[in-house]
């Protein structure tokens, strides 16, 4: 049996606004503040660690619904001036192989998931929150993740302090994971919801075949954390000392996919013409 157009028109209407979704991509994004030159014969590219030229900044940016914490600090000693940033900054750097903290803004896969050029870089300094906030009306799905170039080379070699994972013998049973933690308020506020782990490097396995490092991008489901109104990103390590983590605390993030939480009055209408569609089954049979 056809139904009325109408009633087959509001049920469409009210179905398509449940279940609208979007992914923050980054590719919109096109004010950088920083240049990564070519260094061993890999491309550079640019970034945005929140330096907006006006010294020192903790405004943060958004991108597609999203708000990203951040902070940059520009300060001057003994003549000489200094400058670093937390939170999240945004990049399209494509250097995978040199080493260190002057190639921090790279991911390891060498660009943006699927090959697109931006991504996000989070990087939680000891005692700073590095948060994202999500719109009202909006639920996190998921994201891809991976290892900067910085954390990969350091996890793999040693470097600055910290240690190659797995020791001199590859039997050391080292773990490297970030958490995510979401919270009911903005700014990693309020309660805390629930978290969800995701192991940048594992080598616990007793057969050192089966330790790997994340070298390429890998889609992490967040549902768990849908009705967040913010994320909070955290590390731990195996590698750690006195002064706290050894491992760069740096993970790349792109793709993060968001739904949009139905209107009242659009579950309303599906549940009603849901209704009126199984009521008119009824009479016809």
């Amino acid at each position: 049996m056809q139904y009325p157009t109408t009633l087959t028109a509001i049920l469409l209407i009210a179905f398509s606004q449940a279940v609208s979704a979007a992914v923050v991509d980054f590719e919109e994004l096109t004010v950088y503040s920083g240049t990564s030159g070519i260094e061993n014969g890999q491309p550079g590219g640019q970034f945005y660690n929140g330096d907006s030229g006006n010294g020192n900044n903790s405004n943060g940016w958004s991108s597609g619904g999203l708000y990203f914490s951040n902070s940059f600090d520009r300060s001057e000693f003994n003549g000489i001036t200094y400058e670093s940033w937390t939170g999240w900054a945004y990049s399209n750097v494509q250097n995978n192989l040199t080493p260190g903290f002057t190639n921090q803004y790279a991911s390891f896969p060498g660009s943006g998931a699927g090959g697109s050029s931006n991504y996000a870089i989070a990087f939680a300094f000891p005692g700073d929150i590095t948060y994202m906030n999500i719109d009202a009306g909006m639920e996190i799905a998921g994201l891809d993740i991976s290892n900067t170039t910085y954390s990969y080379l350091a996890l793999r070699d040693g470097v600055y302090g910290s240690k190659p994972f797995g020791g001199n013998t590859g039997n050391d049973p080292d773990l490297f994971t970030v958490t995510l933690s979401g919270y009911d308020a903005a700014g990693a506020t309020g309660n805390q919801i629930g978290s969800v782990d995701f192991n940048l490097a594992d080598f616990r396995a007793a057969n050192n075949s089966l330790d790997y490092i994340v070298d390429a991008w890998t889609t992490l489901d967040l549902s768990a954390l849908a009705s967040a109104r913010s994320i909070a990103l955290s590390f731990t390590s195996t590698d750690a000392g006195q002064f706290g983590i050894n491992t760069p605390t740096y993970v790349a993030i792109d793709n993060i996919r968001l739904t949009a939480v139905p209107e009242p009055n659009s579950l309303a209408l599906l549940s009603l013409a849901s209704w009126a569609m199984c009521a008119r089954r009824r009479r016809s049979h």
